[in-house]
């Protein structure tokens, strides 16, 4: 059985502008197999990249602890930046970090469009 689907592919503030960072998580499933999933998180209340891979460890710690995830790791991307507009149904996905470098926008797209089917989600390379 896989714990991997537990854990959401993208958390977002619903509204704003924020930082955001892209993981790769890593976890062995019941039969010892390791599996893996890119996840994107993004909080305004996160001021650094940083503290957003401080939440996601609390977040992934918690599920530990709960034993719904025996062993996992982390390894950051990288980040930029997210601007959400729910009234619009917009997202877009810009910029870098600078302690993490520049995400793979294009992936972080492809994760956003599964949660926010309805919206128009894009990307580019331009601005902090």
């Amino acid at each position: 059985m896989s714990v991997i689907p537990q854990v959401a592919d993208a958390d977002i503030d619903p509204n704003g502008v924020f930082k955001y960072i892209l993981i790769k998580l890593t976890c062995p499933n019941s039969d010892g197999k390791i599996e893996e999933k890119n996840i994107v998180r993004g909080y305004a209340s996160c001021p650094y990249h940083s503290d957003i891979n401080d939440k996601v460890t609390e977040e992934l710690q918690n599920l530990k602890s709960a034993k719904t995830i025996r062993d996992w790791r982390t390894k950051v991307l990288g980040g930029g930046r997210i601007n959400h507009d729910s009234e619009a149904k917009n997202i877009k996905v810009y910029g870098y970090s600078q302690g993490y470098g520049k995400a793979d926008h294009e992936i972080t797209v492809e994760i956003l469009k599964k949660k926010y089917c309805d919206y128009n989600i894009t990307w580019s390379d331009e601005g902090y």
